[in-house]
């Protein structure tokens, strides 16, 4: 019986001790439910790390937002994570928890993209420079690139041909460093090196990254030399569907007129007729009621395992000339999608764009007409034909307008898909594939009637058809393994192999001398010139081209505590464009990062936070100027000859084959500093660079014999650049309903040509800058050994004689005529190349209005005035009616001479941009934001200048010379909606 008790007694015992350790097990955990979404728009936010603050455990949000995780009764306190949001800590109490996440602008720049990956910028050691969408010039572009003109330091965007929808942007980065071809950076879009900017369009950007250093940029090989942009395009998330829609209209107005004279102030001239007309030509090749519309609609949505985002575009760009436009449409589509539980992830886009140019209008040619034609020249004939003049290869522009046709037809495609297997913890193999496709159908016709064809064709019509593809085939495979050890030492390796094989075709055709313009150019075979040798022969042509570039690359970074940071890039590159003996090249790259702020001494100082030093150095190449068989025997057709009754076509070689052609290299270190002040209140960088670009390619004389011909495409040459960047970024104000953010860029850039010659080929300088007839007035411009680059080389001048003709400075100093100049007189005149860059933005938000106000400039150059050169001179008339003949230039009674009379300085500052938008608070659950802006761009120009505007062509060698022809510079107004469902 006591033993039976005692049984008894000892179960009681362990159902009592059981029951404990239960209670005390549920009393101990909790479980912990809630919902993470968007602030802003209310979207579910998946992926979102929950941790339990003061401990490693944690969860994640799915794709609906939602979560659960189990809580210690100690447990007071979550923490809520994901990049691109600020972090939120969030006290447990009664559940389900609806947490709203704010946007972090911070943290939305924290992770940069370098190149085969991305990096946190707190880790960067290179010079790299980031703008998301909220820093993007406001109002409508004609170019992507004109979202962050202005906007990065030591990065040179400029418009050339002014707001024209055809003309194209030049960009250089840190200076000229080359002496031919190809100044633009590598644009490598979505990982695919080489894409196409056509295929881009403001809403569908979510970022630029621009790798400006040696060490940055040296992964990409013999194609980074001129610096590498990034574009990363938007993505889907998880979540429900939403809907974005984007408008805007525009319309451009001139900003400054050329100061022509009126026919009443002509008439007052001596020698002067009177020809009857009073209608300037300038007015009519204007289109000043020009309207530009643009519409974008995109879908993001999807689940944690796929996602996507699709938008559709149509954007119809009319210049303010006449017979000028560039209509587009097209789409793009993001798919994300993951699988095998999380270890393959696939990436795809697909991009499309249609547009069709009409390149009639808008050449510079006929606004130049404009400008030299007598004010009281009628537009037509009695009879009704356009009234035409001889002088100065006058033509009447309207005329051409009307009896012209000049169109393109282009199709850009692009797709490429990236998979990416996790094959352990940290270990991921990646593959890449991508095809771009660009091709273009160029039609044009003159009319029988045209100035052209009475001269050139015996009074028939001419029709010319060109047709181009070209095709960009990618493949890249990736393998990258990254690590933390004992949470202090962070280690990232890849390793990788990229191949890329560009091909073009062209096939062109013209004839001449059709008897009527019915056809136009969709009936070649019928112009007489096939079987009339009288008339110009028929054009007939064909070719094609490729090359291939193969490369293998690798990258190590190491970062301790992300206090002490190191990183070494390795590129080993081939080219089938180079000799025989230099077909592949290295192209080494180091840098170290030191964040002083995380050292013991300033890690209690609650201002500083950021302050890190960077010092790099890269090699990088240039092959952009090496043509793709420029190193081999190729052979070119000859004349013809008769045989026994036949007649034969002759080859020859073309060029001399070079097997010693290789990439130009450049050599750059650069020092930066990145600082962030007062809760980044204050940030920004400083970077102070030199590199040095030798093996330049140029056209050297060659000795005949051994070579055939007397020039050699040839490796020979040195220019140096060198530099400082500044970036400042400041919150001046920040309240509640008030805050005021302000940017600061500046750039000083010097360059020099160091050497032009070698063992085997010498010369002093080189030559550009053509000046057009009447006149053989030369080049303006010299690039001399020993002398920066964009020096204008030409005569000094001294005055007038008592006969109003032009006196020059000799070498002696001495106040001579023209005619007793010669070519030991010429000296450096003044230089080109501006030596300033800065910008200065505003943003300023109150409630619900935002404004934004942008400035930039350039400084310290000069520009030669070509248009005052040739039609500011009263000699020259009834040609020449820009006031200036009868003003600044009133004692000038000479033919036109080059000299730095008509050099001018160049600087100025621009308001680029002001844009006032409203952001409607809507209380709706179909409506997510709504914003109105308005926006004005180009809007004062602030310069010394007298011409039409000093911001001229001044990237490469050619630099700011005011030619004769120009597009005119306009203001653009826009009004603009963005709204989200």
């Amino acid at each position: 019986m006591e033993k039976k008790s005692t049984l008894l007694m000892r179960a009681a015992m362990q159902g009592f001790l059981l029951l404990l350790l239960s209670f005390h097990a549920f009393a101990q955990n909790r479980q912990v439910t809630g919902k993470v979404t968007d602030a802003k728009d209310g979207t579910p936010l998946p992926g979102v790390t929950i941790q339990i603050k003061g401990t490693t455990t944690g969860s994640q949000t799915g794709p609906d937002g939602t979560f659960k995780l189990e809580a210690p009764p100690t447990a007071t306190t979550l923490v809520f994570s994901i990049i691109g949001y600020e972090n939120q800590e969030v006290p447990m109490g009664s559940e389900p928890l609806n947490v709203k996440m704010g946007a972090s602008v911070k943290s939305l720049k924290d992770v940069v993209v370098i190149g085969y990956g991305t990096q946190r910028q707190a880790e960067v050691t290179s010079s790299v420079a980031t703008v998301k969408p909220e820093d993007f010039n406001q109002g409508g572009s004609r170019n992507p690139l004109d979202l962050v003109q202005g906007k990065v330091a030591g990065l040179s965007i400029t418009r050339a041909g002014g707001n024209n929808p055809n003309g194209g942007v030049s960009i250089q980065l840190r200076g000229a460093s080359t002496l031919s071809a190809g100044l633009q950076p590598l644009i490598v879009i979505d990982g695919v090196p080489g894409g196409n900017l056509d295929l881009l369009q403001q809403d569908d950007i979510a970022s630029f990254d621009v790798l400006k250093d040696g060490s940055a940029a040296a992964i990409y090989g013999t194609r980074a030399s001129n610096g590498v942009i990034l574009i990363t395009t938007k993505r889907g998330r998880a979540g429900e569907p939403t809907y974005a829609y984007s408008t805007y209209f525009q319309r451009d107005a001139v900003a400054k007129r050329p100061d022509m004279l009126s026919a009443t102030d002509y008439l007052k001239l001596p020698g002067t007729t009177d020809l009857g007309g009073r209608i300037q030509m300038y007015d009519l090749l204007l289109d000043e009621q020009n309207l530009s519309q643009y519409h974008n609609l995109s879908a993001s949505g999807g689940t944690g395992n796929s996602n996507y985002r699709a938008s559709l575009y149509y954007n119809d760009q009319n210049g303010i000339s006449i017979d000028n436009s560039r209509r587009q449409y097209g789409g793009r589509v993001n798919v994300n999608q993951t699988g095998l539980q999380g270890k393959l992830s696939m990436q795809m886009n697909v991009a499309a764009n249609f547009n069709k140019a009409n390149l009639n209008g808008g050449a510079g040619g006929d606004f130049e007409q404009a400008v030299q034609r007598n004010p009281t020249a009628p537009i037509f004939n009695a009879d009704g034909t356009y009234l035409e003049t001889n002088a100065f290869n006058n033509y009447n522009p309207l005329a051409r307008l009307q009896q012209t046709l000049n169109e393109r037809d282009q199709q850009t495609l692009s797709g490429d898909v990236k998979f990416t297997l996790e094959l352990m913890k940290g270990l991921k193999l990646s593959a890449t594939g991508a095809l771009i496709r660009n091709s273009w159908n160029d039609r044009e016709y003159r009319s029988k009637e045209s100035r052209s064809s009475m001269i050139d064709y015996n009074g028939g019509g001419y029709a010319r058809k060109h047709n181009q593809i070209d095709f960009n085939k990618t493949f890249e495979g990736v393998i990258d393994y990254s690590t933390t050890i004992n949470e202090d030492h962070s280690i990232t390796a890849l390793a990788g192999y990229s191949y890329q094989y560009f091909t073009s075709e062209i096939f062109s055709a013209n004839n001449n001398g059709f008897l009527t313009d019915a056809f136009l150019d969709w009936n070649l075979g019928a112009g007489n010139a096939i079987t009339n040798n009288a008339l110009k022969r028929p054009g007939l042509g064909s070719s094609k081209e490729d090359n291939t570039l193969v490369a293998f690359f690798g990258r190590l970074s190491y970062s301790y505590k992300q206090k002490y940071m190191a990183q070494v890039v390795l590129r080993r590159e081939g080219s089938s464009r180079f000799g025989a003996n230099n077909k592949w090249g290295t192209f080494p790259a180091a840098s170290v990062g030191w964040a002083i702020n995380k050292e013991d001494f300033l890690a209690g100082n609650a201002a500083i936070n950021q302050l890190k030093l960077r010092l790099g150095y890269g090699v990088t190449g240039r092959q952009d100027g090496v043509a793709n068989y420029g190193s081999l025997v190729t052979l070119s057709t000859g004349g013809q000859y008769l045989q026994n009754g036949t007649w034969s076509q002759t080859y020859g070689p073309s060029v001399n084959p070079n097997p010693n052609l290789k990439w130009e290299q450049k050599r750059e270190w650069n020092f930066g500093i990145d600082y962030g002040f007062l809760n980044y209140r204050i940030s920004g960088s400083i970077d102070l660079y030199q590199r040095n670009t030798v093996d330049l390619l140029a056209q050297y004389r060659a000795q005949q014999p051994p070579y055939i011909h007397d020039q050699l495409f040839t490796n020979v040459g040195e220019i140096s650049n060198k530099g400082i960047e500044l970036i400042v970024s400041a919150t001046p104000v920040s309240t509640k309903d008030f805050t005021w953010n302000t940017d600061v860029t500046f750039t000083y850039q010097h360059n020099k040509l160091e050497s032009l010659s070698n063992d085997l080929f010498k010369a002093t300088y080189f030559e550009y800058g053509s000046l057009p007839s009447p006149g053989a007035l030369g080049n303006a411009i010299r690039v001399q050994e020993g002398q920066p680059l964009g020096n204008f080389y030409g005569k000094r001048f001294a005055g007038f004689d008592t006969d109003s003709t032009w006196l020059f400075y000799n070498a002696k100093g001495e106040r001579v005529g023209a005619d007793q100049i010669t070519a030991n007189d010429y000296t450096v005149i003044g230089n080109g190349i501006p030596k300033f860059l800065a910008s200065w933005s505003n943003t300023l938000k109150y409630k619900n209005f935002d404004l934004t106000v942008f400035f930039r400039g350039k400084f310290k150059y000069d520009i030669l005035n070509l248009q005052d050169l040739y039609f500011g001179n009263a000699k020259w008339l009834p040609n020449n009616v820009l006031r200036s003949a009868i003003t600044k230039n009133a004692r000038l009674k000479d033919d036109p001479q080059y000299s730095d009379y008509y050099l001018e300085k160049g600087g100025f500052v621009k308001l680029d941009n002001i844009t006032l938008g409203y952001n409607f608070k809507l209380n709706t659950k179909y409506i997510s934001n709504l914003r109105v802006y308005a926006s004005g761009r180009n809007l004062v120009t602030m310069t010394q200048y007298s011409g039409l505007d000093p911001e001229l062509e001044d990237n490469g060698l050619t630099t700011s010379i005011d030619n004769r022809g120009f597009y005119p510079r306009t203001q653009s107004y826009t009004i603009g909606l963005n709204v989200g469902f």
